[in-house]
This record gives structure tokens, sequence and C-alpha cells, in this order.
């Protein structure tokens, strides 16, 4: 990422929407508005197999691993602005289980690039799936924009829920509404 390019056109985009970039308050903001972009951004540069770093293990566990509540934000390719909430994933082991702590890392890939939330979802799903190979993979994502939230519509109640589902997931409705349900359960 060229951090320089990047302060440059933030530097313009002030000017044109007004604003004096030489302002005290504005003289460092280039910078830091490159620095943020390049740590959203970062799951550009980022790959699946250096994450997992060899932690899929063979295991004779078969029945379902929940990780649920991982919490994500991320950028709406559509106007560059926030969206945030939580990441709620389910596999049926099927000889491979992986790490539990690269799943969150797995979600922090793809969310932090420019997105929209259904794609992000079914790219969580479709790489456990092709690294684990399980009999089903669940995911559930729900955000809040910021994009509906503070323009357009503002409607700032509002939550979106996408999910993708892969295998016995897709195929058995009791095993999904297991998932569904135990996700929506009390905490710790």
């Amino acid at each position: 990422m060229k951090l320089d390019l990047i302060e440059t056109q933030v530097k313009h985009l002030l000017e044109e929407i007004g604003e004096d970039p030489n302002r005290e308050g504005l003289l460092k903001t280039p910078h830091r508005v490159a620095k943020a972009y390049e740590f959203l951004t970062k799951g550009y540069t980022q790959d699946v197999e250096s994450i997992i770093n060899g932690a899929i293990f063979e295991e004779k566990y078969d029945e379902m691993v929940i990780v649920k509540d991982i919490d994500f934000f991320s950028m709406c390719e559509h106007h560059i602005l926030p969206f945030y909430g939580k990441v709620h994933i389910a596999y049926i082991p099927n000889g491979k289980i992986v790490g539990l702590s690269k799943i969150p890392r797995i979600v922090d890939i793809f969310a932090r690039r420019l997105q929209v939330q259904e794609r992000m979802t079914q790219e969580i799903a479709d790489t456990l799936d092709q690294y684990l190979q399980p009999k089903g993979v669940g995911v559930v994502s729900e955000a809040r924009h910021m994009c509906m939230m503070m323009r357009g519509v503002e409607k700032q109640n509002s939550i979106a829920t996408a999910s993708a589902m892969h295998g016995i997931f897709k195929e058995d409705a009791r095993t999904r509404g297991e998932f569904l349900n135990l996700i929506t359960t009390n905490k710790l």
C-alpha cells in the first residue's frame, strides 16, 4: 500500500469538501487516515494458509463444533463506511478439526477488506469447507451497517443477517435448526 499516495488523496478530499488541510486539527489527518486504511484493509495482504499455519489435526470427533459471537468490523464496498457485528460458525468434523483460535482469524481475513456482508459470510463458509472438508459448515453473520444508520434510510436499530450453509447444514433441517438454536442460547 502506498501510504504517501493515500495521504495526498485524503488531502485533496479535505479540500474538495471545503476544509483546509493545513488547519492545525487536520495537519496529520491524511497520515492517520492512510494508516487507518492500511489496518482496516489488511485482509488483502493475508492468506488463509499462513493463518492456519498447520493447525489442522486428525480427530475422530464427529459432533458439532461451534464458535459464536466472534466480533468483526468491516468496510462496506458501496460507501466505504463501516459495518460491524458478530459471526457464528459451526462445523461437523469429518476426521479433521482446526485450532479454535484460527476460526476468528479467518473471519478477520475476510472482514478486513472492502466487503458486502453476504459475500463475507459465504467466503468464511467456503474457506472452512475447503480446508476441513467437514460433513457440513454453517455460518451466520449479524451486522449493523453505518451506511444504513448515518445516511440513506437512517435506521439506527436495523440488523442485517446473512447465512451460508454447506453439507449437512444445508441438507438437514434438524442439524441447521440445532445450530441456529445453539447460537441464540444464553451466553456464559
